[in-house]
This record gives C-alpha cells, sequence and structure tokens, in this order.
C-alpha cells in the first residue's frame, strides 16, 4: 500500500519539478519518443493483467499501465491533460492502497492469492467482496468514482493537442479501458461469483471493525474525488500555473 499509494507518485512528482520545469524545451523535442514508450506501457500494462492469475501480480501489471497514462498525460504538456495526470496519481494512490489492502484481508483467510484457487466469496465475505467490486469498478472508470474523472480529464487534454500524431496515440490510449474491464470483471467473476470451490472457505469470517473502517475511508475517499471533483482539480490547476507558464513561453501551441 505505501509503495503503490505513495512511492510510486514521486516518479510523477519529479517529471513535474524536475524534468519539464528545468529542462521544457528538451521535454518538447524528445516528448514524442517516450510517448510511443508510455503508449505501449499503457496497453502492454493491461494485456499483462489479463493474463495474470496472482492478485497481487494483476494489481501490479494494473499499476503499469495506469501509472503509463501519468507520463502520457504530463508529455501532452497542457492545462488539462497536466491537471489529469495529478487527479490519476492521486487516484491510483487510493485504489491501489484499496486493492493492496482488499489482497492482503482475502490472502489472511485463505492463505491463497490465486484466482483459480477462489470462487463464490461473495456469499461467504459480502462486505470484503462488495469493497472489491467497488475498487474494481474505480479501476475501469466508472462515472462517479475517481478513476472516470482521472482518465476522462487524460483524455480529453491529450486530445486537445494540434498534432495528429499526438491524437493517434491518443486514440489507442484510450482503448486500455476496454482491455482494463477484461481484466477487471474476470476476476470479478471468477473469483466473488460462482459456486464456492474449497469448502474450507464456508466458515470464513467476514471484516473486522478496523477492516471496514480503512476499506470505507478509502472507498469516500475515491467516490468523493468522482461525485465532486472540481474542488481537487481548481487546487491541482492553481499549482500548475507556473509550470504552464513556462512550458508555454518557449513553445507554445
Amino acid at each position: 500500500m505505501l509503495h503503490a499509494g505513495v512511492l510510486m507518485k514521486l516518479g510523477g512528482y519529479g517529471a513535474f519539478r524536475v524534468a519539464i520545469f528545468l529542462m521544457p524545451q528538451a521535454a518538447h523535442e524528445l516528448s514524442w519518443i517516450f510517448i510511443i514508450l508510455t503508449s505501449i506501457s499503457v496497453i502492454y500494462g493491461a494485456f499483462g493483467a489479463i493474463a495474470q492469475k496472482d492478485l497481487k501480480y494483476i494489481n501490479a501489471y494494473s499499476s503499469v499501465s495506469h501509472c503509463g497514462l501519468v507520463l502520457f498525460a504530463v508529455l501532452m504538456m497542457n492545462q488539462t491533460a497536466m491537471n489529469g495526470a495529478i487527479i490519476q496519481m492521486i487516484s491510483h494512490g487510493l485504489m491501489t492502497a484499496l486493492f493492496f489492502a482488499l489482497i492482503g484481508m482475502l490472502y489472511g483467510r485463505t492463505h491463497t492469492r490465486m484466482i483459480n484457487e477462489m470462487g463464490g466469496l461473495m456469499k461467504i465475505i459480502p462486505f470484503l467482496s462488495v469493497c472489491y467490486v467497488i475498487a474494481g469498478l474505480a479501476s475501469l472508470g466508472l462515472p462517479g468514482l475517481s478513476g472516470f474523472v482521472a482518465e476522462m480529464t487524460i483524455f480529453v487534454g491529450a486530445f486537445q493537442h494540434p498534432e495528429l500524431f499526438y491524437r493517434i496515440v491518443t486514440i489507442l490510449a484510450v482503448s486500455s479501458i476496454v482491455i482494463t474491464a477484461v481484466y477487471i470483471l474476470r476476476v470479478i467473476a471468477i473469483l466473488l461469483l460462482g459456486p464456492n470451490t474449497n469448502e474450507h472457505f464456508e466458515h470464513m469470517p467476514d471484516a473486522k471493525w478496523f477492516e471496514k473502517i480503512s476499506a470505507v475511508t478509502l472507498i469516500g475517499s475515491v467516490a468523493a474525488i468522482g461525485l465532486a471533483p472540481f474542488w481537487l482539480s481548481t487546487m491541482i490547476g492553481t499549482s500548475l500555473h507556473p509550470i504552464i507558464e513556462k512550458i508555454l513561453s518557449l513553445n507554445p501551441f
């Protein structure tokens, strides 16, 4: 939770405060190279998640895809896309922390992270199962949750770039939404729905009070951003003004 939710975001922060701010001209000249690499990471990470059977590996490959969108948006170098990049960092930090917390709670009860060794958990541990569904829907970009706000802002800002190349790679990156839906819904179907595949899981305890508090707190934060994003967007926009002004002063679109 600490690594995915906090430490991974230092890379995005460094891109804003060091790479882009200190070397904006180099960012303009070399952005096309990294746009290609991030587009590959967004698609490859999503396909990689489909092939995994371990819950942590699925979450890890999902993070490759979602964090690729952060750098993808930064390299568009306009206000809307960069705003979306920061919202995506916050959103991904909350969603991934929630995923890892739930995976840890499941592992503590089942002693396995392999999805093909579990099934029908919705009837056995309904609270944790519903929390996992909400986390999955936030990850695939369901409206009303933070993932939708972040990804929509990124894609709208990216498509505002006047050059055709950037618009084409934006369309390719948008296709990752479909791939994300595939692996999220696949995990939910195998893990939570259908018959229980292990009789030892029949009497597993559901979430304890402190586990409920941690899960509800993270879900509440994800929903708060999704339902009322403008307070966060306005605060981010104010902080971005110095960076945007420096970029536009060198190479305005």
